[in-house]
């Protein structure tokens, strides 16, 4: 049999080929969050934060046990639906996913954790209800400050900064609104506020005219909203058309761009919200890591792409140091390690929550979020 110069050139590069392969180790990480509905353009930022630490995870040539290690993105829609996540935390562990960030909704990371802990996949989200890492799932981390920090802070800022005695208090009955806002109230009680009225909507809602000239009577100078981005704009409108003068208070949901982009002008100097995280553009790194995001999604980041990125390079960092790219393996070298991210130090307790986790408040001016201190 004779062979062409070519079809011995197509034979050694099939060879080189093969040859790389077997020196990469492939590692899928998952990304489970809501790229379709009203919170899609949360789900979005948080896929690029991702995005951004896997190619440069891959840049770096990362070695365990002999092998480069090769980062894939997996990233699914969860709706942020409890039976769709739970669905999709199925299909990650059926496809040997042992990495997922996400998801990005409380009410989907309660129920899916406990299939990612019985598939052995490690889980990093940003749901912030206390129930999510208290069913004691190993591998499990919460990448950012809890409701309890979150919803006590905006209580504490409200009675100590911006004076106010009588607040209302509404939330959207999700296991993030009810659970943030619940906190909020607790810490209020013990500073001595006035829980003047408490009212309650849903996620879908975006008429709230009615339960707002209830709490117009009772003449609150805030209110605290346990909700999402796509609620808390139209809300701030129509607190302006009903000329009810109080500041609209939340989590670190209202925190995002998207709510002046929904809402304009009515959002300045109104909407108060607290985040977990510093303000990046005062720590090093953060306004590097905001104009190379910028430059390679052509817009800005939002709320969470920072700790996304953060922990996915995290966790790089941790097979490389352990050694190893199994989630027990690498989940002891979390627990046991500390990290120096973009927006923050991530050092994890038993319960995979903060350590410590620092809570930015923030307003909004010219329909843009400004952060106006740190804690």
């Amino acid at each position: 049999m004779k062979f062409s110069l070519s079809s011995a050139a197509v034979l050694v590069a099939i060879a080189f080929a093969g040859s790389a392969q077997a020196q990469n180790q492939v590692v899928t990480i998952g990304h489970s969050g809501p790229l379709s509905g009203p919170n899609a353009f949360a789900g979005k930022d948080n896929e690029n934060g991702v995005r951004m630490a896997v190619e440069e995870l891959n840049a770096k040539k990362i070695k365990v046990g002999g092998k480069t290690l090769e980062f894939k993105l997996a990233s699914e829609d969860d709706q942020c639906d409890a039976r769709s996540g739970v669905s999709l935390a199925q299909k990650f562990v059926d496809d040997g996913v042992k990495y997922v960030m996400g998801p990005y909704c409380s009410g989907v990371a309660i129920p899916a954790s406990r299939i990612y802990s019985q598939g052995g996949t490690m889980v990093s989200t940003v749901g912030t209800n206390p129930k999510v890492t208290d069913n004691g799932h190993k591998n499990l981390f919460r990448i950012i400050a809890s409701d309890t920090q979150i919803g006590s802070n905006m209580a504490t800022y409200a009675a100590n900064v911006m004076k106010v005695k009588n607040v209302a208090v509404i939330d959207d009955r999700t296991a993030f609104g009810q659970g943030v806002a619940e906190e909020f109230s607790k810490e209020a009680k013990k500073l001595g506020l006035n829980i003047v009225g408490q009212e309650f909507t849903t996620d879908k809602s975006t008429d709230f005219l009615a339960i707002l000239t209830n709490l117009k009577s009772k003449q609150p100078e805030a209110i605290f909203f346990g909700g999402y981005a796509p609620q808390a704009a139209p809300m701030a409108r129509q607190m302006k058309q009903l000329g009810l003068k109080g500041k609209l208070l939340g989590g670190d949901t209202l925190c995002s761009p998207e709510v002046g982009k929904l809402g304009g002008e009515a959002v300045n100097d109104v909407v108060f919200c607290a985040q977990g995280g510093t303000m990046l553009d005062k720590v090093e790194g953060g306004s590097a890591f905001k104009a190379k995001y910028k430059e390679r999604f052509k817009r800005d980041a939002d709320a969470y792409a920072a700790s996304y990125y953060d922990q996915t390079m995290l966790i790089g960092d941790a097979m490389a140091k352990a050694d190893s790219i199994d989630p027990k393996k690498v989940g002891e070298y979390i627990y046991a390690n500390s990290y120096k991210g973009v927006a923050g130090t991530y050092a994890y307790d038993a319960k995979g929550n903060l350590k410590q986790a620092p809570i930015t408040v923030s307003t909004f001016r010219n329909a843009a979020p400004v952060p106006l201190a740190s804690y």
